[in-house]
């Protein structure tokens, strides 16, 4: 098989299996939005905080220096796998005792039970982290959709139930315990790697050498993601900060899943290519332009039908989160464009410049940070924005040097896809000011949006955009072929 063809097959099954573990996630969080108040999603984004710090620092890094590491061996791997294990445990037990203070400080009764469950949850992810590095570096994203789309939905169905017998809170917690315990269970059902009794100190300190930097880059960066769960909750109200989780929801849907699908395929298909820089930069441009055709279209598209899908999806009573939603898909828009430049710079082995800048871009977010703090969650996410592209310019302007293609051309390749995206949506959103039925409204908006989109990039004769209808064309006579090759019986 090819490297194109690789690429290719490993990202169909990465956007198959993000968009459905996405959707299947999306269809019970709208049924449990109906189950459960607002302030109870609030307190869940309270613990995916302390969750998420924690995971920053049981990966150390290590994952991404195994993928990047052509030889990596399994002495490399056992090492990982028995160092991700003892520091899942430490934390975990650092978590246990210091929840009563958590439970003190947010003022949240009950807090300090429901974070030492959750956080169980460390050491199971950190049981199957090998196995899924090794999906990914082996880009076998067939694996592991099967194996996100079978645990994310007994989960799912169990935390509905849970919900519809009155859980409340302890069902979106149960949701992610499960969630985690049967992706780790299959994951090493479906692998065929297993750890073997040896703990290499070199192995450590060459792998520690490349990740410890990712980590604290991760670190960084993931605190800056999540700084604002805890902020809300102090100083706002959980029922604010419900809004402001359900918002991020509807708006990672889209995203996340094409940052974590752009990003999870073209790291290992990059490092595979790293020491050809002309085939390096040529895929590297291509991927960027096909990526945020797709991205500025859905993101921006989101925003401007951002109200009546919320009606109809989860109901009147969480209309304050809809300027959230808003707000959040500007900022989110260019997020594959931040994962593909700091791609580059991971690929080209310069871990330290990685972290340079992550220290940079939150200095320069924590003057919005405390202004958020005293004018609202509006001033929040504007920040954000405004960070989102000062993030976006620092990262292009360092990766050029290393691949040779400069900021500047950057933006020649995306302005015009960000530019239709904008005109298009605009007019989308003024649907909204007929005052029409919000199913009829929101059935225009879809059908205005797509067919403007599809019209606009034909009379601009965009190549990505007639490189992506030949993939669809294509996938589709194949599909039609093998059914009249054999027909149901």
């Amino acid at each position: 098989m090819t490297l194109k063809q690789k690429t290719l097959k490993g990202l169909g099954w990465s956007f198959i299996d993000n968009f459905v573990a996405q959707a299947i996630s999306f269809i019970v969080t709208i049924v449990l939005a109906r189950l459960i108040v607002p302030a109870e999603f609030g307190v869940l984004g309270i613990i995916t905080f302390f969750i998420a710090i924690s995971t920053s620092f049981v990966d150390c890094g290590f994952g991404a220096a195994l993928i990047q590491k052509k030889d990596a061996t399994q002495t490399d791997c056992s090492t990982v796998f028995y160092f991700n294990i003892a520091v899942a445990i430490l934390l975990y037990g650092l978590l246990f005792f210091t929840a009563p203070f958590a439970e003190s400080f947010f003022n949240i009764a009950g807090l300090t039970l429901l974070l030492r469950v959750a956080c169980i949850g460390l050491v199971i992810n950190a049981a199957g982290a090998i196995q899924f590095t090794l999906l990914v570096k082996n880009i076998d994203f067939k694996t592991k959709t099967k194996i996100s789309i079978t645990s994310d939905t007994l989960a799912g169905v169990i935390a509905i139930i849970l919900a519809y017998n009155g859980f409340g809170v302890w069902s979106l917690i149960w949701k992610t315990v499960l969630g985690q315990s049967f992706s780790a269970i299959m994951l090493w059902l479906l692998n065929s790697w297993r750890p073997t009794l040896i703990f290499s100190f070199k192995s450590f300190k060459e792998l520690f050498g490349f990740g410890y930097k990712l980590t604290l880059s991760g670190l960084i960066d993931t605190a800056y993601r999540n700084i604002f769960y805890p902020i809300i909750g102090k100083n706002f109200s959980s029922s604010i900060l419900g809004f402001y989780t359900q918002a991020e929801k509807f708006s990672s849907l889209f995203s996340a899943t094409l940052t974590t699908n752009i990003q999870r395929v073209s790291f290992p298909v990059l490092s595979s290519i790293q020491d050809d820089p002309e085939k390096l930069k040529l895929g590297y441009r291509k991927i960027i332009r096909s990526t945020m055709m797709i991205t500025f279209s859905l993101m921006l598209g989101l925003a401007a039908v951002a109200k009546p899908l919320i009606v109809i999806l989860i109901g009147e009573q969480w209309l304050p989160a809809v300027p959230y939603l808003q707000l959040m898909c500007f900022s989110a828009m260019l997020y594959p464009l931040h994962a593909m430049n700091l791609n580059i710079i991971i690929v080209k082995k310069r871990s330290d410049l990685f972290l340079k800048l992550e220290i940079i871009k939150k200095l320069i977010h924590l003057p919005l940070i405390f202004v958020g703090i005293y004018l609202g969650v509006d001033a929040l996410l504007i920040g954000m924005i405004l960070l989102s592209f000062i993030s976006y310019f620092l990262n292009s302007y360092y990766s050029a040097g290393l691949i040779n293609y400069s900021f500047k051309a950057q933006i020649v390749d995306v302005l015009p896809l960000l530019i239709v995206a904008l005109i298009v949506s605009l007019i989308v959103w003024c649907i909204t000011l007929l005052g029409w039925n919000n199913w009829l409204t929101i059935i225009l908006q879809v059908i205005t949006g797509i067919l403007l989109t599809i019209i606009t990039y034909e009379i601009m004769e965009q190549p990505n955009f007639g490189e992506m209808k030949e993939i669809v064309f294509d996938t589709m006579r194949k599909v039609l072929l093998s059914e009249k090759q054999n027909p149901k019986l």
